[in-house]
């Protein structure tokens, strides 16, 4: 249930706040969470704020808006009215206390580090997050003396092993992609507790609709909001959650860093959210069904979907979340009974007529790819073996078409290029 300081819905000083309360469900949340009741207007939606700078009365204003820390824009790069907005809806869908926007999933993780960390800290990932946030640590970093560990995921005992005293992070995703781990996040944020490490889990694929973090003490919950919060293919921003304290600095760093979202942007996020409860209701249950067919097919040597009981988290994911999401990622037997080969994998890629062949998630048009040609193809047989991305695997996100029509799909897709095996 959301905190009472969580359901506080606007302070853009355009009236009443809205009609979502602290016992809201979460698609009343979705709808109304972080707007006034009467706008600008009086139009019922958020009009978009197109303005790089804002203007003063006189100098005495300028005073009173620094000395009396009033709520209003001053420049474009230190916030927008319908940014704000969307900060406080994204807050209330968490449970957090604030949120703060960035231009893409990557700007918000940049700017959680860079506003924390020094020279001499060291951050520790479980080995199955996202590969361009790996890197920024590996490559970047480390550069600036941030020491930077990976331990298998999952494996508490192994994070917390690796705990010393200038560790500064805890990181994983939950579920990660494209293994679709599940970390029990109850046992992950305690760790961070007992030792008095931030602990951050970018919860992207499992969005608030289906997993809550910070009601398991997690201190930063991250989220690609490109993804499922957007939910329309169509934008591209990132959002960090938790609490204002430790907010603060993540917020004037990005004022001085630049990674701000455009207005026209947070206008869609906004709209996008709106749906979020409804379409993930359909991303759950178009994933668990395509997920089931999947397992039953002869040509499917394995699937990895959360919902499954044959899944290694099955447990963790039954117990922690309402539901798995429409991500699903699948694992090809070829013509000779053993794995596929990148080309025969291709072909069923190359098959279907529904989802479209292209990077990212979470929209409303089911996607659909081959991790080693679009994401690892100018890695190294051995990098690929360490990720553990092999030539067989397939990913599918699945949108909100109709299940049968995605499962007739890959049906006829696995059957035309399986003719010969």
């Amino acid at each position: 249930m959301l905190t009472e300081d969580a359901s506080i819905l606007s302070t853009s000083g355009h009236g009443k706040p809205a009609a979502a309360t602290s016992a809201s469900g979460p698609s009343t949340t979705a709808v109304h969470a972080g707007e006034a009741r009467e706008k600008p207007g009086f139009s019922i939606t958020d009009p978009i704020f197109a303005s790089s700078t804002y203007t003063f009365a006189d100098t005495q204003a300028i005073v009173d808006f620094l000395e009396q820390k009033q709520v209003r824009e001053e420049y474009g790069r230190y916030g927008n009215p319908g940014e704000k907005v969307v900060e406080q809806k994204l807050a209330a869908l968490e449970g957090g206390e604030e949120a703060v926007l960035f231009a893409s999933g990557m700007a918000a993780f940049v700017g959680v580090l860079m506003a924390h960390v020094d020279a001499g800290d060291e951050i520790i990932f479980f080995d199955e997050c996202y590969h361009r946030s790996r890197e920024f640590c590996r490559k970047h970093l480390t550069r600036f003396g941030v020491a930077y560990r990976e331990v298998p995921t999952c494996d508490y005992d192994a994070m917390e092993a690796a705990i010393g005293p200038r560790t500064k992070f805890l990181i994983s995703e939950s579920p990660t992609n494209p293994h679709l781990s599940v970390v029990d996040i109850e046992r992950f944020a305690a760790i961070g507790r007992r030792h008095g490490v931030a602990t951050l889990i970018d919860a992207t694929l499992c969005t608030p609709y289906n997993l809550r973090p910070l009601e398991a003490g997690v201190d930063y919950v991250l989220h690609s909001a490109t993804k499922y919060l957007g939910g329309h293919n169509d934008l591209l921003a990132g959002a960090v959650i938790g609490r204002t304290a430790l907010l603060e600095p993540v917020r004037r760093l990005r004022g001085i860093m630049g990674g701000v979202n455009s207005p026209h942007n947070a206008y869609l996020l906004e709209r996008g959210l709106k749906t979020l409860a409804l379409r993930m209701e359909r991303h759950n249950t178009n994933g668990l069904a395509v997920a089931r067919f999947l397992e039953s097919h002869p040509r499917v040597a394995q699937v990895l979907y959360p919902g499954l009981t044959s899944h290694p988290y099955h447990e963790v994911a039954a117990r922690t979340m309402r539901g798995c999401g429409g991500l699903i990622t699948f694992f090809l037997r070829g013509r000779d009974g053993g794995p596929a080969t990148w080309r025969e994998t291709a072909d069923v890629v190359d098959a279907v007529r529904i989802p479209r062949i292209g990077p990212s998630l979470g929209g409303v048009e089911s996607l659909i790819e081959q991790p080693l040609v679009m994401s690892y193809w100018n890695y190294t047989p051995e990098e690929r073996v360490t990720f553990r991305i092999p030539d067989n695997m397939i990913r599918l996100a699945c949108g909100i078409e109709d299940a049968a029509d995605l499962v007739a799909d890959l049906a006829q897709a696995l059957e035309s290029t399986g003719r010969d095996a």
